[in-house]
């Protein structure tokens, strides 16, 4: 590595810029700048949605042939090096006679990534890495369903001080207070998804929409997702989202999450009770845990959650606490799994609306 100049990191920051010009969706928005010897700005590019040059070439597309030969490329996203809807972005460069790529964030996919080899392998001069934590807040949700090879899950409940979910006789309204359930509808805004089993749809009629405390509907809405294959009566609260609802079977949580990912959804927010919540932990499908805990105590049977497969206390799930804090009068627990892979915070995702679906090419 040779490290990066001025001139590369001011046209990194604007390869970000570039980028967010681009559709959310199963696709990365990615930004590209190419810079002279001198660094001086030859062209800009980004990606336009599927079936569209990806943000190299609709830079390359700018200038006359043989224009980019002995040019510097700078790329918020490590170039792709396979044939989707559009050629390699590896090769592009390559045939351009680009002598210098600069990128961000490595591509973590397995068909796409691997553009930087190929460069190298060509002889052209990459450096890694470049402001990769603003390239990774850049890319968000898309860069975490990448890694993960699914929806980021967080799993979200309220819960009395000696873990209850509800009453004896099943009142819940409410254990949290409002500033608890103000930050839990922050959250469902922030998510690409929420979803919930049929139990809680016919039980509470639950709308699924993100509201703020005067009842009125936040812009940025997740798509709801119902699991379960009890029908749901066509005067359904969730069937009037202003999303349209997607139903799914919900027995299989592996094939639920794939269908939402192949429909461009990132991150989902669970909220469907103590069944739904224990049947994602125990499938070992949750990234992010949020419990929401009120300075009150209920007792009885009705527990925030149920069997978890746990026989003996050593099995038991161990998390690491990420976050703890105060809402009101209520306190707000955030856990990941203690052997969670590292991925980029959901800072980016907080304020990510749902994308429309479409795919990487």
């Amino acid at each position: 590595m040779t490290g990066t100049t001025q001139a590369e990191r001011d046209a990194m920051a604007r390869a970000f810029t570039l980028a967010r010009r681009g559709p959310l969706g199963v696709n990365p928005q990615v930004g590209c700048v190419l810079l002279s010897a001198d660094g001086t700005v030859l062209a800009e590019g980004w990606h336009h949605g599927v079936g569209t040059p990806h943000a190299e070439v609709d830079a390359l597309s700018k200038l006359p042939a043989d224009a980019a030969r002995g040019a510097t490329a700078v790329v918020s996203l490590e170039p792709c090096n396979h044939t989707g809807h559009t050629g390699p972005c590896s090769e592009a460069l390559i045939a351009a006679g680009i002598a210098r790529v600069v990128h961000s964030v490595a591509d973590p996919g397995p068909a796409s990534g691997g553009g930087a080899a190929r460069l190298r392998q060509a002889g052209v001069d990459v450096e890694s890495g470049v402001m990769r934590e603003a390239g990774e807040a850049l890319l968000g949700p898309w860069l975490i369903a990448a890694r993960l090879g699914r929806p980021h899950v967080t799993v979200k409940w309220a819960q009395s001080l000696d873990g209850r979910a509800a009453a004896a006789d099943g009142t819940s309204q409410w254990i949290t207070g409002p500033a608890a359930r103000a930050d839990v509808h922050r959250r469902r805004a922030a998510a690409h998804a929420v979803i919930a089993g049929t139990g809680t749809i016919l039980a509470d009629d639950a709308a699924l929409t993100a509201r703020a405390a005067d009842g009125s509907l936040f812009d940025a809405q997740p798509v709801p997702v119902v699991l379960g294959t009890r029908a749901i009566p066509a005067g359904a609260a969730v069937r009037s989202h202003p999303r349209e609802a997607i139903f799914l079977p919900g027995a299989d949580l592996t094939e639920a999450l794939a269908e939402l990912s192949r429909r461009g959804i990132q991150s989902v927010f669970v909220e469907g009770g103590p069944t739904l919540a224990s049947a994602f932990i125990r499938a070992g499908l949750v990234d992010e845990v949020l419990a929401y805990t009120a300075p009150v105590l209920l007792g009885g049977p009705r527990s925030a959650l149920i069997d978890l497969g746990v026989d003996t206390i050593t099995d038991a799930i161990r998390l690491r606490i990420s976050q703890v804090q105060h809402l009101g009068d209520d306190l707000l627990i955030v856990a990941v799994p203690a052997d969670a892979a590292s991925v980029p915070a959901l800072a980016a995702a907080l304020s990510t609306p749902a994308p429309t679906p479409e795919g990487r090419d």
